[in-house]
């Protein structure tokens, strides 16, 4: 018996360690409150990142995408997402929130009441987001409509509905490092960050492992979707055989260079993608020709 002592003891310190372990990252207000939103830049920030993509109410099309009542499913390997109301209502979405909220969600995976959030929602890319970037995305989203639409919770099984143990999770693949590390020019920096940052391209087209993290030494080369029914293409230069016109051209139109077009989430970047200044697009063609 004298054994039940020391596991208990055990036991208790383990139970700390993991509590300590996967905290949630607090925020830090201050450094958003120095920082002025411009509601244009927040714009092009928005259609950067997609968020009318995920966040619009299924089949929502022209300017009913702006209200972004949520609802879209998503299916994967540890359950069904399904996208929250991110609109201005101050009950049902993020009216309430303060700049600091928006900043720890996205760079951070945490709710403003201290709990983490699912990577079915991309902070492991928007981590890399910068701060002026967040604050300028919070100006142009508080311009947009409210809608009360309550948030569907997410059909999540044991051990998965734990959110607490995310806090491991992010341990292993939260990180805002970036993984081209030799953008030697501003034009890749500039690709580097669309695609890396805003645009989360690696979120589809990089594979995962058994634990969900994308796969960076198998960087944009691919991946099955994330129901498992389909495959996401690889956009590395030798698997797309494109010129930097034809990325670019394929970005603003959806049509690539053997005539055909995109379809089903890919429409909706390339609606996202045209929205963007020219520049832009050559800056993320020039990311993926980089990629060896």
């Amino acid at each position: 018996m004298r054994i039940f002592p020391y596991a208990l003891g055990a036991a208790a310190l383990g139970f700390a360690a993991f509590w300590l372990l996967t905290r949630p990252a607090p925020s830090d207000p201050a450094v958003f409150a120095v920082l002025t939103g411009d509601v244009a830049a927040g714009e092009q920030v928005f259609y950067a990142g997609g968020c009318a993509s995920c966040h619009a109410a299924p089949g929502a099309e022209g300017d009913a995408k702006l209200t972004l009542a949520g609802g879209q499913a998503f299916a994967t390997d540890f359950g069904t997402f399904y996208a929250p109301n991110i609109s201005t209502d101050m009950d049902h979405g993020i009216g309430a929130w303060t700049v600091a909220d928006l900043g720890r969600a996205l760079k951070a995976g945490t709710s403003p009441d201290g709990r983490h959030y699912y990577p079915a929602f991309p902070y492991t890319s928007y981590a890399r987001m910068t701060d002026q970037d967040v604050v300028d995305l919070y100006a142009y989203i508080t311009t947009l409509p409210a809608d009360p639409t309550p948030s569907r919770a997410h059909e999540v099984g044991f051990p998965f509905n734990i959110r607490r143990g995310l806090g491991l999770w992010k341990l292993l693949y939260l990180s805002d490092d970036p993984v081209l590390t030799n953008a030697a020019t501003q034009e890749l920096e500039r690709g580097r960050y669309l695609v890396e940052a805003l645009g989360h391209c690696a979120e589809c087209h990089t594979p995962r492992g058994v634990l969900g993290g994308l796969d960076t030494a198998a960087w944009m080369t691919g991946a099955p979707t994330a129901d498992g029914k389909g495959k996401v293409p690889a956009i590395t230069p030798g698997a797309l055989g494109w010129s930097a016109g034809d990325i670019a051209y394929y970005l603003e139109t959806g049509f690539t260079p053997d005539f055909d077009s995109a379809g089903g989430h890919m429409a909706d970047v390339v609606t996202n993608m045209a929205n963007l200044p020219p520049e832009d697009r050559d800056a993320i063609a020039a990311y993926l020709l980089a990629l060896e």
